[in-house]
């Protein structure tokens, strides 16, 4: 989040503001489309400026792991298999983390619900689509904190 801050602050509003600063230059701004979008786009840039800001204040940081690593936590990679022996790997993060692409899970979904918590070869039940998959716990691992 501080380098998407730091990426439109230092980098996307300075280029938006040169541009509409640029298309103020050519006249009647009441039709200027390119004005019209500049002027649109750096209120999108401040708005979501002031979002992530408040975002960074409330947050809490995890830079340890924790003291059982045999067990679920916030912050680790889950590998799961299901009854068919088909595996899939997570990692807990927090919901303005989350992208599902790249195996990571918000805290708050119900697989992460459902694995908070439990230790390797233990089971969970996950509702997908209509019926109810069983995966087992295969492996737990921790990254090294970093101080991003």
């Amino acid at each position: 989040m501080r380098a998407e801050v730091k990426h439109l602050w230092e980098v996307e509003r300075p280029r938006v503001t040169q541009a509409v600063s640029d298309a103020a230059k050519l006249g009647d701004r009441s039709e200027n489309a390119d004005y019209i979008y500049g002027k649109k786009r750096l209120r999108e840039i401040d708005s979501r400026v002031r979002f992530l800001t408040k975002r960074l204040e409330e947050i809490t940081v995890v830079d340890r792991t924790p003291d059982d690593r045999e067990k679920v936590f916030f912050g680790a990679w889950v590998t799961l298999e299901d009854e068919n022996g088909k595996e899939v790997k997570y990692r807990i993060v927090g919901p303005d983390e989350f992208n599902v692409k790249e195996g990571l899970i918000s805290m708050d979904s119900p697989v992460a619900r459902a694995l908070i918590g439990k230790r390797l070869d233990d089971e969970i039940e996950i509702q997908q689509m209509e019926e109810w998959v069983t995966y087992y716990i295969v492996q737990i691992n921790y990254p090294t904190p970093s101080t991003d």
